[in-house]
């Protein structure tokens, strides 16, 4: 089976459920609090293994009690943590959830993560020997570029996840191979000047966008093609991106092809936003053949 590995940033989530979302000064009440492991690259890691993937996580925990939940969730789940480092006198990553009005607000405070950061000896022993990286920008961008620039120069394929998202250099953009925002955050990325028709354009079989209900679409060198998403009852939208990539990256080392890649993962986001919190719904391949 061939191997992932998963570069990117780990937290424990502070879920607030809430009828709606308070304005500036304003206080509500909430209904519900919960606190789960989070982080999109977390995320990701667990979305492959309950798929039935081969998965390293690459990150960072604090050493404190959220940093020890994390690290038996992963086991749990069956995530790798051989390259998974406790940072001393750190704490964990958070992020600060608001659920409100069908879906969701992220306040991320990186901690830990900010030490993911790599030389080139530690580079081949972390990813030497797998045969795909995913990223996210939830961790320094340098470490995001150098790994990307890593991943190219071995011909490992790299499916970039840009979120939170910001302008990326043209560097960056040529060495991913998949690079996968959903629609508001391909705005951010290359502005709005241009259409997303425009963009799709210049980046064949590489930029894929999420479009949420819609599904999602890539330029595949002649036209637009679009993978409609599956009929599904929204619970929690949290978690939805990273079940996609993370199902991405699964259904892409099995060798399929890239809009049956971009099926299966939309149908791994739609059953995902079916149960609370960003890990509580990610389906097993079980469930994704059972609703095939």
């Amino acid at each position: 089976m061939k191997q992932i590995s998963v570069v990117g940033s780990i937290s424990m989530d502070l879920v607030v459920e809430s009828d709606r979302r308070p304005s500036a000064g304003e206080t509500v009440i909430g209904s519900a609090f919960h606190t789960v492991p989070g982080g999109k690259g977390a995320n990701q890691a667990v979305a492959i293994a309950r798929l039935g993937g081969n998965v390293e996580m690459v990150g960072c925990i604090g050493d404190d009690a959220n940093g020890d939940a994390i690290r038996q969730n992963f086991e749990t789940a069956q995530v790798g943590t051989t390259h998974l480092q406790t940072i001393a006198n750190e704490r964990t990553g958070t992020a600060h959830i608001t659920l409100a009005e069908g879906d969701n607000s992220i306040v991320v405070v990186q901690s830990a993560n900010l030490a993911v950061v790599y030389d080139e000896a530690q580079l081949d022993s972390l990813l030497g020997q797998t045969d795909m990286i995913l990223l996210q920008l939830e961790i320094p961008l340098e470490t995001v570029k150098q790994v990307a620039r890593y991943g190219k120069a071995h011909g490992i394929p790299v499916v970039l996840n840009p979120a939170p998202a910001i302008v990326l250099d043209d560097e960056l953009l040529a060495d991913v191979t998949y690079l996968t925002p959903n629609e508001h955050e391909c705005g951010l990325i290359f502005g709005q000047q241009q259409s997303l028709e425009h963009w799709l354009s210049q980046y064949p079989n590489k930029l894929i966008v999420t479009e949420g209900s819609r599904g999602a679409r890539f330029y595949d060198g002649q036209d637009i093609v679009t993978v409609p998403a599956i009929a599904t009852t929204v619970v929690d939208t949290t978690g939805a991106g990273d079940t996609f990539n993370g199902a991405l990256a699964v259904a892409l080392t099995e060798g399929r092809p890239l809009t049956e890649a971009i099926r299966f993962a939309n149908q791994a986001a739609g059953i995902s936003v079916r149960a609370l919190g960003a890990q509580g719904g990610m389906p097993t391949r079980e469930q994704m053949e059972v609703e095939q």
